[in-house]
């Protein structure tokens, strides 16, 4: 029977007790999220909160995926500093070795659905969006309203963009497969805030938005279609590892 550490991103491993950024001491206090792909904690100190988020070191089944950790952590680092005068996206204040990150702390809490909003919120939540776009990008995580958190103050913040998507600096991403990509991915964004408007605000809808929201572009039915074998598998590895937890983001270990 698989060990349930293999299924976090450290294993056997834990986040540092305390950690150093800027030549200033943090202390660790609690741990938001420990899944396969990665494990984020936030820390405090004299000088506020930080986030430090860390990708997969641990082997899977003795296939070493340290590599997918440098990637998803050089993607999001690359992301944030692209994007690091956009407001409603937290500041990346340094890396931490090889596949980890800090970031800036948002006091705020996970968009749940049904959850009431402030009235210029999903104003502001697209112009964060077109915002993104208009830097040749896609934020691409929309689809839960989980990946939005909602401020104190009542603003929306995008802080996950491990699978954000943008062009390639080379002269592949000029090209028109990219291109071509990239607009789907954007269509993709913008389907899902008006879904997310519908499951938060729909008395802010017009009957046409609200239309919208239902019609799913044809290539979200493809990625599905793709997906779903994929999730099928995970699914029933989960169900002979971790059967004991049965809803959100099954295969965490608590901390």
């Amino acid at each position: 029977m698989l060990d349930r550490s293999t299924l976090t991103a450290l294993g056997r491993r834990s986040l540092p007790a305390q950690i150093e950024v800027d030549g200033r001491q943090y202390r660790r206090v609690c741990i938001f999220k420990n899944d396969f792909f990665a494990v984020t904690a936030m820390y405090e100190g004299d000088a506020g909160k930080v986030v430090l988020k860390v990708n997969r070191e641990a082997s899977f089944l003795l296939i070493p995926l340290s590599w997918v950790g440098r990637w998803l952590t050089a993607r999001e680092c690359a992301a944030l500093s692209h994007l690091d005068d956009v407001e409603g996206v937290p500041g990346l204040l340094q890396r931490w070795g090889r596949t980890g990150l800090v970031r800036e702390y948002i006091e705020g809490h996970a968009l749940t659905k049904g959850e009431p909003v402030p009235d210029d919120f999903h104003d502001r939540l697209r112009g964060m969006i077109e915002e993104i776009h208009g830097r040749r990008m896609a934020y691409v995580d929309l689809e839960k309203c989980e990946n939005v958190l909602l401020g104190d103050d009542g603003r929306p913040y995008l802080f996950d963009f491990q699978i954000a998507w943008g062009p390639p600096r080379s002269w592949l991403g000029r090209l028109w497969p990219a291109r071509v990509l990239g607009r789907w991915l954007q269509t993709g964004d913008l389907y899902h805030l008006l879904k997310l408007r519908r499951r938060t605000r729909p008395d802010q809808m017009t009957p046409e938005e609200r239309s919208a929201s239902y019609r799913k572009p044809w290539y979200v039915h493809v990625h599905r279609w793709v997906t779903f074998p994929l999730l099928w598998c995970r699914r029933g590895i989960l169900d002979k590892v971790d059967p004991r937890r049965r809803v959100g983001e099954r295969g965490r270990v608590a901390e």
